[in-house]
């Protein structure tokens, strides 16, 4: 495998992972009711949508064909997320608990890419980019956890 399959793979699955968490994060917003969560939310949706556009872009540079959806994994847990918040007395909370989870999950994965020693210069930029950004959200995350 060359050097552009692998950081293709890694960057699609990336991308792949942005789609679930923006379709995620469009789902929570409609089962919140505090409206700091839902703005924070419907922002951290935004966010991935824009990640997105950057990871295909960055992909097309390699050469690469983008990942079209979300995965089945992401989808399941969405489902479980509907439970979850369906049984929980009470839903915002459960729903920003699942965030925060979700964004350090997210700082891991970027970490773990930014740790390809030969990865290009465009590439780490997009990916510190984003990274930082998730960063701040989770910050944002913790800060609306001590509200609630």
């Amino acid at each position: 495998m060359s050097y552009s399959d692998k950081m293709g793979e890694k960057l699609n699955e990336l991308l792949e992972k942005n789609y679930d968490a923006e379709a995620g994060y469009k789902n929570a917003a409609e089962k919140v009711q505090n409206s700091a969560l839902k703005n924070y939310l419907l922002s951290r949706a935004q966010d991935r949508y824009d990640f997105g556009h950057e990871l295909k872009a960055e992909l097309k540079t390699f050469g690469q064909e983008p990942e079209k959806g979300t995965s089945l994994a992401g989808d399941a847990h969405r489902l479980w997320m509907d439970l979850k918040t369906a049984l929980s007395s009470d839903k915002d909370e459960a729903v920003l608990e699942e965030a925060i989870r979700g964004e350090r999950a997210a700082v891991d994965e970027y970490d773990e890419i930014l740790k390809e020693e030969s990865l290009p210069s465009s590439t780490k930029s997009i990916i510190t980019a984003q990274r930082n950004s998730v960063k701040a959200a989770l910050n944002e995350a913790k800060a609306l956890e001590v509200l609630a």
